[in-house]
């Protein structure tokens, strides 16, 4: 999911205004499009771009996490046309009837995105009916090269006691949670509650050894040389790795062994919206090798464009956070819905974590 804390766009309070005057959303010479999306998750001259080119305006709007974004669809306020959010929200909308089917091969550039990243997808849309992806990252350690004993390979760093007091872990229930499973051969996803409980010892037993447990000002911690490892999303690893170098820091981002958790933002079509062939024209836009080239070079998360991935500098295609080598991948998986007596038991545990 798209993990960088962003800034609600003055968008939202204009295009509320618009509603009460009325007449707003009928500008568009070919009628208009209502797109909500994470803060700073889209270059805004791509907005303008697509308007020219298409007749179609746009009405953008951004929320924070997938939680408020889902809030506020289902309060309905405004009827959203399209939306961009995480696989295990976008999971729930489908389940919930709230998204349509997307006639993706009807779409002209579709193809620039790889068949890994439509796989990843099927895992929540096994048909690949209803999502088109966006951007995608890993959850690993960014890693202090100068303050470790060896090399970094393995989740077991965080777990060996070799660095009490030198260590951050996210403050995210799942994230947490999938460090401590995939380190015990369990599945990110699993609903067994043995092998949650397991993980939870774990965690406890790990706790003096951690630092704090921190979301995005874990980069800024190694980057200031505050701490010797972070478990952190392939994106902020990214960013603080160009920042230690500014700063004398040798960063290094790794994709543990025993396999993470692969994240995937993706496009999805609401069942408020009543212009399909605007809808699937904007999701054809962003899937252009120049467009897409935009939206990376502004956000710099993984892409999943092979257009984009083809034309990157070697040493960007050469970085794990970026582009991770196939094998890097191979024990990773994509977050899917659990359960609600699981979830209510992750829930339980993750308060009694943060009380230890």
């Amino acid at each position: 999911m798209k993990k960088r804390i962003a800034f609600l766009s003055v968008f939202a309070a204009l295009f509320v205004l618009c509603l009460g005057l009325g007449g707003c959303g009928k500008k568009g010479e070919n009628g208009t499009l209502t797109v909500f999306n994470y803060g700073e998750y889209m270059d805004m001259e791509v907005l303008d771009m697509f308007t020219e080119e298409t007749g179609i305006e746009v009405l953008y709007e951004e929320a924070l996490t997938p939680e408020e974004m889902y809030t506020k669809y289902k309060h309905g306020a405004i009827e959203y046309d399209l939306l961009c959010t995480s696989e295990y929200m976008l999971q729930r909308l489908m389940a919930e009837g709230e998204l349509q089917p997307i006639d993706i091969g009807s779409m002209e550039y579709a193809d620039n995105i790889g068949d890994r990243y439509w796989e990843f997808a099927r895992s929540f849309d096994p048909e690949n009916q209803y999502v088109v992806p966006y951007f995608w990252g890993t959850v690993g350690i960014l890693y202090d090269e100068d303050k470790v004993k060896a090399p970094v390979d393995s989740w077991d760093v965080l777990f060996n006691g070799e660095y009490k007091d030198e260590i951050i872990m996210q403050k995210s229930m799942r994230d947490a949670y999938m460090v401590a499973l995939k380190y015990l051969g369990y599945s990110l996803n699993t609903e067994n509650e043995e092998e949650i409980l397991e993980a939870q010892n774990l965690l406890i037993r790990q706790k003096p050894d951690v630092q704090a447990y921190l979301v995005d000002e874990a980069r800024d911690e190694l980057v200031a040389g505050n701490a010797t490892m972070a478990v952190i999303y392939s994106g902020e690893a990214y960013l603080g790795r160009q920042y230690g170098l500014e700063n004398g820091r040798n960063l290094k981002y790794v994709i543990p062994k025993e396999g993470s958790n692969v994240w995937l933002d993706c496009w999805g079509v609401t069942k408020h919206c009543d212009n399909m062939d605007a809808a699937q024209k904007f999701l054809d836009f962003l899937c252009k090798e120049d467009v897409a080239m935009m939206n990376f070079e502004f956000i710099y998360y993984s892409t999943p464009n092979e257009a984009v991935i083809a034309e990157l500098s070697d040493e960007d295609r050469a970085d794990e956070a970026l582009v991770p080598a196939d094998d890097a991948m191979d024990n990773c998986e994509v977050y899917t819905v659990t359960n609600e007596e699981t979830t209510e038991l992750m829930n339980r545990l993750w308060k009694e974590l943060g009380a230890e």
